[in-house]
């Protein structure tokens, strides 16, 4: 993992695609975006039975309409979730503010172990309904398939979301390089904390800017009040 700001180096760099995709918690999102696809697109598509002498499709988990609500819902919105933070994560090294890679990281890690809870209920609410399925709603074992793949990929999805949260703790604990990244940075001309510098003499002035200062080139005796300047008059 990049040395700088929490997991990502200074800011302005260009994106390298090859060093994106390597990246364990892109991996990790990436497997989680195809698990939605398939928890969601399984019960969208065989998800609904009926009986040969019925016309109305019921959902195939114990023809609880609920249970594939559910998990068509936490499928999309988990897919729509994983989407959006992966595009987070291509625009993370360009954000420059460390406070807002701190916001970003710790909203990562919350959203994350949310949704691995939101599909233990899942797994759980799924498991439990297709173990109290009659065959007799089903007695072609239509859609059987589909329904233990949407059980199973569920479980997995469990692990990965962890895992988003667990890397992206990773990645706040790495915290923010100081010698990259500055919170609070100040300009001194507007610190009321930074004394002003010190005046500088016309002959200093010169002097810094490397142009000799002026000498007088006339006589080196100093000023001889015999023969000139002021003399007083008696009345």
């Amino acid at each position: 993992m990049e040395g700088g700001a929490y997991g990502a180096g200074k800011a302005g760099g260009a994106f390298d695609p090859q060093s994106f995709v390597r990246q364990p918690h892109t991996i990790v999102r990436m497997v989680s975006w195809v698990f939605s696809i398939v928890v969601f697109g399984c019960i969208v598509n065989e998800g609904y039975t009926n009986r040969p002498d019925e016309i109305e499709e019921f959902c195939i988990f114990s023809r609880n309409q609920n249970a594939c609500n559910y998990g068509v819902t936490v499928g999309v919105l988990s897919f729509l979730t994983s989407v959006l933070y992966l595009g987070l994560d291509v625009y993370f090294p360009q954000i420059s503010s460390v406070k807002d890679r701190k916001k970003a990281v710790l909203s990562d890690i919350g959203v994350s172990a949310f949704w691995a809870f939101l599909w233990f209920v899942g797994f759980c609410f799924l498991a439990n309904q297709w173990s109290l399925s009659d065959p007799m709603d089903n007695p072609l074992n239509e859609g059987a398939d589909a329904a233990r793949a949407a059980i199973a990929f569920s479980f997995f999805s469990i692990f990965t979301w962890a895992g988003q949260a667990f890397l992206a703790f990773q990645r706040y604990r790495i915290g923010a390089d100081s010698a990259l990244f500055s919170q609070d940075y100040t300009d001194p001309s507007l610190d009321p904390g930074v004394p002003y510098a010190p005046y500088a003499t016309g002959t200093e002035a010169y002097q810094d800017s490397g142009v000799e200062a002026y000498q007088h080139t006339g006589s080196t005796e100093a000023f001889n009040p015999d023969t000139q300047g002021y003399q007083t008059q008696d009345y």
